[in-house]
């Protein structure tokens, strides 16, 4: 079971790949423009997404092009430099980048033409703070969002009223080129406003929205000042350029290849959310309530959030999978929490795959799984259990992904 949970992991990285969903997007036509063809891509599965898009540009089109990716998943490039960034906190080289990618489109003329290639992680590696703010100040605004609850759509929010990038800033960059932006999406529902926080389409509220989701979360007052007159100041009135966005590979379509490769499987939620400490009861619920005398593969696919409340190592996936290693599940079964991307949290591990017999297995380590659990430090308990996911960089993010299977 513990294999077959992998191999279906294995099928939804590979339905993600974005090198092929690039080729299918463009399959009908060739890249080209009048003036330069200016191509930039930005995130975790910008390298393949770029490499795709270089080989439909038409001959004796002047292109530049340029890449913004996390190291791992950051490879040479013929034609095109790349440049690597901080993930999941921005820092000083990504702030760079982002520099580089507000030169690079300042050069534009409307004969021109801008095509962004947009994937999971974007937001991080793309810092441009709003004047006023520094790099210190957003990474600490990071920081406090990572650990506050917010989902993901709520954290983009926010994120694209404190840059000059994100919610619609490229297309203010790029103008008055036309843009056109192939997507892969890394949030549940395929908001294009929350990938990489939207830096091709309309942003997702205002500034006063923006303040209002973290006063509703009590972290308004763990804002830096910058931060606290920025929101509070009147927002640019001046309209949003408009744009060609595309979709082209989605969380979606990594849960529907696993059921082609497991005619038995079922999906049960593609829009899993919410904080683990509540989801894991839940679906410990659903797999208490199977026909024990029958075999189940059950998929979800969505991104959960955590609360940190200590100091340990860990990331949404592992929780999620340490909790239910905790949960009263009746005969033997395994289940699989990764993020399609992995890298869950600030770990190298793509997530956890835990069994009826990891709590076990962790306390026979000399380990407490629940002293553990208490301080956020799911990576350390399922480390002593054997049950981490590892799977290195996949070059692709189309959020997580959970499967639990039972013969």
């Amino acid at each position: 079971m513990r294999a077959e949970a992998t191999h279906l992991f294995d099928v939804a990285i590979k339905a993600a790949d974005p090198a092929r969903a690039v080729e299918r997007a463009l399959s009908q036509t060739s890249l080209d423009a009048e003036g330069t063809l200016y191509l930039v891509a930005v995130g975790k599965a910008a390298v393949p997404m770029m490499r795709a898009a270089l080989s439909k540009v038409k001959p004796q089109t002047r292109v530049e092009a340029l890449v913004v990716t996390n190291p791992e998943n950051a490879t040479p490039l013929g034609g095109c430099r790349v440049l690597q960034s901080g993930h999941p906190v921005p820092d000083s080289a990504g702030e760079a980048a982002a520099r580089a990618v507000e030169e690079m489109l300042a050069k534009t003329d409307p004969q021109d033409r801008v095509v962004a290639l947009i994937s999971g992680g974007g937001s991080a590696l793309l810092p441009a703070p709003a004047k006023g703010i520094t790099l210190t100040d957003k990474a600490r605004v990071n920081k406090v969002l990572l650990g506050s609850g917010l989902e993901i759509n709520d954290m983009n929010h926010i994120r694209q009223q404190l840059s000059r990038l994100k919610g619609g800033g490229l297309l203010r960059a790029a103008a008055p080129a036309p843009v056109t932006a192939y997507i892969l999406s890394d949030v549940v529902g395929d908001d294009l406003r929350a990938i990489a926080s939207g830096p091709t389409v309309s942003p997702i509220g205002t500034r006063a929205s923006a303040k209002a989701l973290l006063m509703k979360v009590n972290i308004w007052d763990d804002m830096p000042a910058s931060v606290q007159a920025h929101l509070n100041a009147a927002p640019d009135a001046e309209p949003l350029p408009k744009a060609h966005n595309h979709l082209i590979a989605s969380n979606r379509q990594s849960l529907d290849a696993m059921r082609a490769a497991f005619p038995e499987a079922q999906i049960i939620n593609d829009r899993l959310e919410g904080n683990v400490a509540e989801v894991a009861p839940h679906l410990a619920h659903i797999f208490r309530s199977l026909p024990q005398d029958e075999p189940a593969v059950l998929l979800f696919g969505g991104e959960t959030t955590v609360t940190l409340t200590g100091n340990g190592k860990g990331g949404r996936n592992q929780d999620l999978a340490l909790r239910i290693s905790l949960q009263d599940i009746p005969g033997d079964w395994v289940f699989l929490s990764g993020g399609t991307d992995g890298r869950d949290g600030p770990t190298d591990a793509a997530g956890g795959l835990v069994d009826a017999g990891s709590n076990a297995h962790m306390k026979a380590a000399g380990v407490d799984p629940e002293v553990l659990l208490a301080n956020n430090d799911a990576y350390m308990a399922l480390g002593a259990s054997g049950d981490l996911l590892m799977t290195g960089g996949t070059g692709t993010n189309v959020a997580d992904v959970q499967i639990f299977i039972r013969r």
